[in-house]
């Protein structure tokens, strides 16, 4: 049975953040808020509960789930070749609305679908997913929403959807906006920008003049 806490409620909020930590380091999922939409989440590394994820969405591995981080720190430990202007990227926009696909150190004992060697990873502006990604570390997280339906902005939406699939909902009340981040694959010499969300390609391009669009 799904348990769900209203993190507007402090107390609710610390036990919410307790036993989602938890079901996270037991192989469960996750329902978090984040500055975009409403995410599913499971430990990166735990092979089988990413498996689930995509299950319970209904997606398939061609359809890798991205990362989110704590942590611009996290980066240090789960990436390679991370350009100077991959770091501009990050220091101007995180926490906020940018996913960053880049390679991942070739040592990590992961499998987010078939990624081809790349993570997309993202730490996003929102309290409470801050801090479970602090105490949980790195996650696998994909909207929260059965797949080819819309994403969730509220807690209510997400549950309808994924049920019981879900061992924790954390209830952050309805999210800023339905605009989902923008992507920017920094894997090459220059930075290519695959998705236009959140943020535009004019405000991305203060920080990092030569990004290309794909076309």
């Amino acid at each position: 049975m799904a348990r769900r806490y209203d993190c507007s409620d402090a107390t609710d909020r610390v036990t919410g953040l307790r036993e989602a930590t938890s079901a996270i380091k037991r192989g469960e999922l996750v329902v978090l808020p984040t500055d975009t939409v409403y995410g599913i989440g499971a430990d990166a590394f735990d092979k089988e509960a990413v498996g689930d994820l995509l299950e319970a969405k209904g997606r398939g591995r061609n359809m890798p789930s991205p990362v989110l981080v704590g942590s611009p720190n996290t980066l240090h430990g789960i990436v390679t070749d991370f350009s100077e202007q991959a770091w501009e990227l990050v220091d101007a926009f995180w926490p906020g609305a940018l996913t960053l696909v880049t390679k991942h150190q070739p040592s990590l004992n992961w499998d987010l679908g078939d990624a081809r060697g790349t993570v997309a990873v993202r730490m996003p502006l929102h309290p409470v997913a801050i801090e479970l990604l602090t105490a949980t570390g790195p996650m696998a997280v994909s909207s929260a929403n059965l797949s080819g339906h819309p994403s969730p902005q509220d807690c209510d939406a997400a549950q309808e959807m994924l049920g019981d699939s879900v061992a924790v909902y954390l209830d952050g009340g309805p999210t800023p906006a339905a605009t989902p981040s923008s992507i920017v694959d920094v894997t090459g010499k220059v930075p290519v920008l695959l998705r236009a969300g959140a943020i535009s390609a004019e405000e991305l391009r203060k920080v990092v003049p030569d990004l290309e669009e794909r076309r």
